[in-house]
């Protein structure tokens, strides 16, 4: 099994996060000795942030409040209400223009279904992650995304509405992307304010996301000084060539 207590303690040095990386996974039966949620959330986004303190097993009962997270998520056993409360919620959206039928079908959806969806800090997670979440300023964005491009050949997708669907885009792609949230996401966590996106990367990848991340996080920081330094040398009526500003750098 991966160490996910050294990947979670890799990310958190090399990004400065304040928030811990999350894990998810999804399995028909409830993984040994973790216990299910303990009380209700208005909906299945709320999970993270509980799952930056504590690992949990949910239901789809335990998502009931959350039609558009059931659907996304392709969780089995839904309540009776699931379809109904799914075709209320679209048809709202659609009302409003907050969503059009032809972007319905395109909000990715897990290609395979599962009775739970377990949650937990990444460094203390019950199995091998399947998504592992990372909360990020633009600074943070910055260096996983240069990181993450490297690994997967490209720069991730951004996304918006729903949040949520993050994780079917990363499960079905494998490969890492940025969720911009939606306002129900932004509403119901702490964890997500204006200034923070959040960021989505495949578990089985996860060992050359911490090398590259931590490999640019040291060059970026490195730089930031180098430039600093040359603005300030600028902005003091000097004319640095780079060679003079990496000496300036050295010393």
């Amino acid at each position: 099994m991966a160490d996910t207590k050294d990947f979670a303690a890799r990310l958190t040095a090399a990004l400065a996060l304040t928030t811990p990386p999350v894990a998810v996974s999804f399995s028909d039966v409830a993984p040994e000795g973790v216990a299910g949620f303990d009380g209700a959330v208005p909906a299945g986004c709320a999970f993270w942030q509980h799952a930056a303190s504590r690992a949990f097993a949910t239901s789809a009962a335990d998502h009931a409040m959350c039609a558009i997270g059931v659907h996304t998520h392709n969780l089995t056993d839904a309540p009776a209400s699931q379809p109904t409360e799914l075709q209320d919620a679209l048809e709202a959206m659609i009302g409003l223009d907050y969503v059009r039928p032809e972007e319905v079908a395109a909000i990715p959806v897990r290609t395979r279904s599962a009775r739970h969806a377990i949650y937990g800090p990444l460094a203390d997670f019950p199995g091998a992650p399947e998504v592992v979440l990372i909360f990020a300023h633009a600074g943070q964005g910055l260096i996983l995304t240069e990181a993450l491009s490297r690994v997967d050949g490209g720069a991730p997708p951004a996304m918006g509405r729903p949040a949520c669907a993050v994780i079917p885009q990363v499960l079905n792609q494998n490969t890492a992307a940025m969720s911009l949230g939606c306002c129900g996401a932004r509403a119901y966590l702490d964890v997500m304010p204006d200034s923070v996106a959040l960021w989505a990367l495949p578990g089985d990848k996860l060992a050359l996301y911490c090398d590259q991340i931590a490999s640019l996080a040291g060059s970026n920081q490195l730089l930031a000084t180098f430039h600093a330094r040359r603005r300030a040398d600028v902005e003091a009526g000097g004319s640095p060539t780079v060679r003079d500003s990496l000496k300036r750098l050295e010393a």
